[in-house]
This record gives C-alpha cells, sequence and structure tokens, in this order.
C-alpha cells in the first residue's frame, strides 16, 4: 500500500511570513546578516550617528571655510550645551513612557524668575538657587498632573508650556531682564582649556545622566515602567512616585539649562527656549529612543543634538533661511521615526 505523504509546516502569514521572509534574506548573505545585528544594537546605532556626524563635517568643510576653525567648533559645542542638557531630562522621560513639551518655556520662565531685581540682590547663589527650584517646581506639577491627575502627558505638558510662557511674560512684562551679577555672566565668558565653562557644565550632567540611567535602580525601574508598565506593577514598583520623579528630573535639567542661556546672553527672557522642546524630542529620537518608551540611549539622543546642532551651524554659514532649516528638521524628524516603525 503506498504512504500518503506527509502535509508539510503551514506557511507563515501575514506579517509572520514578511518577518520569515526578511529574516530568510538576511540569514542568507553574512554581509547583511552582520549589519542588521549590529544596527539593532545602541551601540551600532551611536556608530551610525558618528558616520553622520562626519559626513556633515566633510559638507561642512567643501562648503564653508569658516566651519573647520576653532572659533566655530567651540559655537557649535556651546549651542549644543544647552539643548542637550534638556535633551537629558527629555530622554528619561521618554524612555520612562512619556512626553515634555513644556521643557523650553519652563527654562524660560526660570530665567525670567532667577533674574528679577529682588533676586539678583540676593546674589548669584539664591538666583542659582531659584532657576532650579522653579524648574523642579514646575516638574513637579506636571509629574502631579500625570501620574496622580491621569492626564495624559501630552496634554499636561501643553498646558504647562502655555502657562510657563504666560507667567515668564507677566513677570518681565514682555522685556529682557538684563543680569547684573558678574558670576553669573562669568560662567559662559570662563575657559577652561579653550573650552567654555558651559560645555563642561553641559558634560558634567550627561555623565551624571548616563550613571544614573544605566547603573543605578532608578534607570533600570525607567526602562521597566516605559516598556511594560503592567509588568512593572506588579514587580512592586511604584509607577506613580518613579513618574513623579522622572518629571521632576526633567524640571531640573530645565533649571540648568536657564542658568546656563541667562549667563550665554546675560538675561532672562519670557522669548528664551522657543522650540526648543522640539529640537530637544528631535534629538531623542534621531538617537534611536523610541517615542513609545522602554529603549533608549543618552549617549544617542547627545549624538542627535550634535547632529541637529551640526545641521544648523551649517545653514548659517551657507546664508540659508531659517524657513529652509525648519523644512530640513521636520524632514530629519519623520525619517526617523520612519526607520523606527520599520525595525518595530
Amino acid at each position: 500500500m503506498p504512504k500518503l505523504s506527509q502535509p508539510g509546516p503551514t506557511p507563515p502569514a501575514g506579517k509572520a511570513a514578511v518577518r520569515a521572509g526578511v529574516a530568510d534574506d538576511v540569514d542568507a548573505v553574512p554581509g547583511r546578516r552582520w549589519l542588521a545585528r549590529v544596527t539593532e544594537t545602541g551601540p551600532g546605532r551611536n556608530l551610525g550617528l558618528v558616520a553622520v556626524l562626519a559626513v556633515l563635517c566633510v559638507i561642512g568643510i567643501a562648503t564653508a571655510d569658516t566651519f573647520a576653525t576653532t572659533a566655530n567648533l567651540v559655537t557649535i559645542l556651546t549651542s549644543a550645551s544647552i539643548i542637550g542638557v534638556l535633551t537629558v531630562g527629555v530622554t528619561m522621560v521618554i524612555i520612562g513612557g512619556g512626553i515634555d513639551l513644556s521643557v523650553g518655556k519652563v527654562m524660560a520662565l526660570s530665567s525670567v524668575w532667577a533674574t528679577t531685581v529682588a533676586t539678583q540682590s540676593y546674589g548669584p547663589a539664591v538666583m542659582v538657587f531659584c532657576a532650579l527650584a522653579v524648574g523642579a517646581g514646575a516638574g513637579l506639577v506636571n509629574g502631579a498632573l500625570i501620574a496622580y491627575g491621569r492626564i495624559v502627558p501630552f496634554i499636561a505638558t501643553l498646558a504647562m508650556l502655555i502657562s510657563a510662557q504666560g507667567l515668564a511674560e507677566q513677570i518681565s512684562g514682555k522685556r529682557s531682564q538684563i543680569v547684573t551679577d558678574p558670576a553669573i555672566a562669568a560662567l559662559a565668558s570662563t575657559r577652561v582649556l579653550g573650552i567654555p565653562l558651559l560645555v563642561y557644565i553641559f558634560a558634567v550632567v550627561v555623565a551624571v545622566g548616563w550613571l544614573v540611567l544605566n547603573r543605578t535602580t532608578f534607570g533600570r525601574r525607567t526602562f521597566a515602567i516605559g516598556g511594560n508598565p503592567e509588568a512593572a506593577r506588579l514587580a512592586g514598583i511604584d509607577i506613580r512616585r518613579h513618574t513623579l520623579l522622572l518629571y521632576v528630573v526633567s524640571g531640573l535639567c530645565c533649571g540648568i539649562a536657564a542658568i546656563m542661556i541667562t549667563s550665554l546672553t546675560t538675561t532672562g527672557s519670557s522669548t528664551h527656549g522657543t522650540l526648543y522642546e522640539l529640537d530637544a524630542i528631535a534629538a531623542v529620537i534621531i538617537g534611536g529612543t523610541l517615542l513609545s518608551g522602554g529603549r533608549g540611549t543618552l549617549i544617542g539622543s547627545i549624538l542627535g543634538v550634535l547632529v541637529f546642532t551640526t545641521i544648523t551651524n551649517l545653514f548659517v554659514l551657507n546664508n540659508l533661511a531659517t524657513e529652509v532649516q525648519n523644512i530640513a528638521k521636520g524632514a530629519i524628524i519623520v525619517a526617523a521615526v520612519l526607520v523606527q516603525r520599520s525595525r518595530e
């Protein structure tokens, strides 16, 4: 009696079939398999950003005679330092599954409050404390509304953006407040080994942020909450308290950035930080952090800041209009999100 042929395995359907086909294609070529594995890792993505920076530098050298000068490179680092400090806080919030749209205007409010005549009369220490306290206080309000008020992060931080803008204008009378204390102004003018002190402050904030995210329980809980909040809750993590602390950290970074921009411009103004929140979020996305949370690297976010700052510098050196810069930034953000979606 002839043997009946056994039915073969059922081929995968839908997305599974597509993934299986992609996997087969990748495995068929050793080079592609290696490249896929590298680009899926944090260091691999960071290497890609370093390569992008290198290409931008080549373009800058080819199109602008002043790009590779020491003065211009210092300008790029100084510009990146302020947005970079904001990006440290935004990275933590996004990894934790949230979003913070208020960082630019919270920074402006902190700068205005720290440069009132009354605050400056108490000296630089009180000015610094005031900026940090205002930033942390705004973050506390954001965190309380989101964690305990159960308001969507987008709405809560958007409301804070508008409120901080209005309060800054109310306090300053829509006028720039001049810094009269030489100690605050000296932060931007002081250089160590030819590098502005602001860049060292930026480096310290990044180092502390990296240690917190990668070497502490707080950092591990941040990744856990962003990746799977329900699993984190069942593991005994107090999600509401941790979310509150994440926004306080973001606000504290706003306070630090306020001190830096106040020193750099020697003013406190309600116009400081306009659209800085978008630059910070864009840098985080370019750096490989998922908008849905649970995955990301602080180093990638800082490389994203450097990429954006270098692009802006190239546009300025080549006399391109601000409108062109904004269009290019928007296109880069969309491209970065599409790349993220393709990897999910």
